[in-house]
């Protein structure tokens, strides 16, 4: 059972990662920020739901698009802002960059630039959690292309087999690249994959973070009483392009806007005021977060960058 302090502290997460997001661009845009990333704006109840059901110590995998599941995590944004503008003080030191920033202490094994990359790492995960008889569970994130990859099916599977313990989270933003999903599935719910495997398959509106949690707590309970994966699909919409070499020609302003109109942290945020949340207290989270924010580019901006020879000694072996 959610309390009030823990609806607010998602509150919280999920507006953390749309500044973080917006944030990112705007210092891309500045020339501070290196290199290329794939903003999660438009997703982050998917992320912050399914963390919160789990426990602190259970792990994640993440994706090419993984800022929003690091933070809901728990990872540091200042660390997280130091990585993507190349400072010895992020995550890897900034040579991992966006895509391979991973926090181990706070149960997140990386983020990875692989499309589906991350599948297989969490079925191997959660299959050492049931040697071990810790009681962890693994919620790995992918989109809706990775579930078209070979690892897919046979890591679900060979989870399935195994009874490992693992939530499969699949983030239909409907798009992988700019292929729709109506060009890349016959069947209507992805989820509906579960069945070949033998595990339950279960379809959830993933622009309602109450609806996630829910979701995603039955199935990491489930697992970690030892019943084995499931698979949840999240139908969800990332507001911003691909990548930021995007041009985003292949769908319409009015179906982005359409989406909008069902955004997830508005969605939250009513629901808070209807059951008694004040908006002054909304509002001292929304100053809170612009804060961290500020406080994350101005330690990124002042960190030093890694030294030639660290870079050296990161890279080759």
């Amino acid at each position: 059972m959610l309390s009030k302090k823990d609806k607010l502290e998602m509150f919280h997460k999920m507006l953390l990662i749309r500044r973080f997001e917006e944030k990112a661009e705007e210092l891309y845009m500045e020339g501070k920020v290196f290199g290329t990333f794939h903003l999660y704006v438009g997703e982050e109840a998917v992320a912050v739901g399914t963390c919160t059901a789990l426990k602190e110590d259970d792990y994640i995998t993440s994706t090419h698009r993984g800022h929003g599941h690091c933070i809901a995590k728990g990872a540091q944004v200042k660390r997280m802002m130091a990585e993507i503008m190349a400072k010895d003080t992020g995550y890897c030191h900034g040579v991992g960059g966006s895509m391979h920033i991973a926090d181990v202490e706070k149960g997140n094994l990386g983020a990875n630039g692989v499309v589906g990359g991350g599948i297989a790492i969490a079925m191997g995960a959660g299959l050492g959690c049931k040697m071990q008889q810790n009681e962890k569970v693994v919620a790995c994130f992918f989109g809706d292309g990775a579930s078209n990859t070979g690892n897919f099916h046979e890591a679900v599977n060979m989870a399935a087999v195994l009874k490992s313990p693992v939530v499969f989270v699949c983030e239909n933003n409907h798009y992988a690249m700019s292929n729709s999903v109506k060009n890349a599935f016959a069947i209507t719910d992805i989820s509906e994959r579960a069945k070949g495997y033998g595990i339950p398959g279960l379809t959830i509106n993933g622009m309602d973070v109450l609806e996630v949690y829910e979701a995603a707590h039955e199935a990491a309970e489930r697992a970690r009483r030892g019943g084995g994966p499931s698979l949840l699909e999240a139908k969800t919409y990332r507001y911003k392009g691909h990548s930021k070499s995007d041009k985003n020609v292949y769908r319409t302003k009015e179906e982005i806007e359409s989406w909008k109109k069902r955004d997830p942290i508005q969605r939250f945020r009513s629901q808070l005021t209807e059951n008694g949340v004040s908006e002054k207290r909304l509002r001292e989270i929304e100053e809170k977060v612009e804060a961290e924010i500020e406080e994350a580019v101005r330690f990124g901006e002042e960190s030093p960058p890694p030294s030639l020879e660290a870079v050296r000694r990161m890279v080759y072996a």
